[in-house]
């Protein structure tokens, strides 16, 4: 019987998840196998055009006859082309010996929103919702594997969200996938409302800088890490999702980049580098040279810098950690404000001080260049969570610098090095080159 093997070797290859329904209807003398994935079909059209009539018509024929009938029909001719159907959000049907696929995908697509937070050119504006079972419908809808593995866990003492732990079993890390599940079990929190909640959960180094898990609206960037051998955390509530373990480099890597031709790709992250250690570097680079080092620059240089502080009354760290502090200031402020005047009292409150500052003498005109290099270098950090610990790594390199000037600060930045290549994310190396999963691959066939 070809159907029942086939239906037979599709549930063997579902055996290590809940996702897939399989059910048996049986009425009088009439018998059909019915198999769908729960998240990715429409019940109410499966229950109006396919249970239903199988119940009012008399004959087994006369249902075969209707369902041929049904635009939505396709008949399937193998079993791996049966996997694919369900994977695709397709209800089979066994009857009388034949294998159906009808197409009552669901699509959620309309219900969600455009990404408001990762905004690129190129590429799909689809982003998470609200709605834990439209996410899992979302995600399905692009990873068409059924090594797709959907864990459900109910967390918080109060509202008991429902959390879905979602990872590719052939391709995940088993001692990442092992750490998340322990910790994830640890939890006893009384009220658990948002994703990135799960980031200080989860993770015992609390007190660490970088973010060890990466925080996303966007299924394609969840569906190119599920690839990768990842886990990916789902809040219902939350149109957020966290990916671990997350290495340095994810954070600086946008889905746009992979739209783009190899030397474009390149070019974009080398400017994202850039500005990081713009961003870095830059504030501390002038303290060190205008306060204790001025030999390094070059003549004509530092006396346009010397020129431009005449009459400032504070020295370069003042100077520096009071533009600072203004500029974090606005941008705290434009994110709390509005979406209509954010932008506008944005940059007016930007020229705004910078003139005043200027005509005040209370800091030069280089210095409102050196803050603005920043600021704009700090906007060029896709991920906000790595965007937050750059300046908070900044203000450490600036103290340094004002005590100890550009060894200090050449000193406090190869520490930093040091203490990122000491950092782990779920037992992965946090400066590791990330190939989503080719070298585990490699390794694990030598061994």
């Amino acid at each position: 019987m070809v159907s029942t093997e086939s239906l037979s070797w599709i549930v063997s290859q579902f055996k290590d998840t809940k996702e897939l329904t399989q059910k048996e209807l049986e009425f009088e003398n009439k018998k059909m196998t019915v198999l769908y994935i729960k998240s990715l079909i429409d019940q109410e059209l499966f229950q109006q055009y396919i249970v239903n009539p199988f119940f009012e018509m008399k004959t087994e024929e006369q249902f075969r006859v209707y369902l041929t009938a049904l635009p939505q029909f396709q008949e399937v001719q193998s079993k791996e082309e049966g996997l694919l159907y369900v994977m695709e959000g397709n209800i089979l049907v066994a009857l009388q010996e034949n294998l159906y696929a009808i197409d009552f995908k669901l699509a959620k697509n309309s219900d969600v929103n455009s990404t408001s937070v990762e905004t690129t050119i190129h590429g799909s504006e689809l982003a998470l919702s609200d709605n834990l079972m439209t996410n899992v419908n979302i995600i399905r809808s692009f990873y068409h594997q059924p090594s797709l593995i959907i864990e459900y866990y109910l967390k918080g003492e109060v509202n008991k969200p429902k959390v879905a732990l979602i990872y590719d079993q052939e391709k995940v890390k088993k001692k990442a996938l092992e750490i998340i599940k322990e910790k994830l079990q640890q939890i006893d929190k009384q009220i658990i409302t948002e994703t990135p909640q799960f980031n200080n959960f989860l993770n015992d180094k609390r007190f660490s800088l970088f973010p060890q898990m990466i925080l996303t609206e966007r299924p394609d960037r969840v569906v190119y890490n599920l690839a990768g051998g990842k886990v990916v955390l789902l809040v219902d509530g939350s149109p957020q999702s966290m990916i671990a373990p997350a290495v340095f480099f994810d954070f600086m890597t946008t889905m746009e980049d992979n739209y783009h031709t190899l030397f474009i790709s390149y070019y974009l992250k080398m400017l994202r580098y850039f500005g990081i250690f713009v961003c870095i570097l830059l504030p501390g680079i002038y303290i060190g040279a205008a306060s204790f080092s001025p030999e390094v620059i070059r003549t004509e240089l530092m006396l346009t810098i010397a020129g431009s502080r005449m009459g400032v009354p504070f020295t370069s760290f003042v100077e520096v950690l009071f533009m600072l502090f203004f500029m974090e200031l606005l941008l705290e402020a434009s994110i709390r404000l509005p979406k209509a005047i954010s932008a506008t009292a944005a940059t007016v409150g930007g020229l705004i001080l910078g003139t005043a500052v200027t005509e005040a003498a209370l800091a030069s005109n280089i210095m409102v260049i050196i803050v603005s290099a920043v600021a704009i270098s700090t906007f060029v950090i896709p991920v906000n969570e790595m965007a937050f610990a750059i300046r908070i790594v900044r203000l450490f390199l600036i103290v340094i610098a004002s005590i100890f000037g550009l060894a200090g600060l050449t000193l406090g930045f190869l520490c930093l090095i040091m203490y990122l290549v000491n950092q782990t994310s779920f037992g992965e190396p946090f400066l590791r080159v990330y190939n989503y999963g080719k070298e585990d691959k490699k390794s694990e066939g030598q061994a």
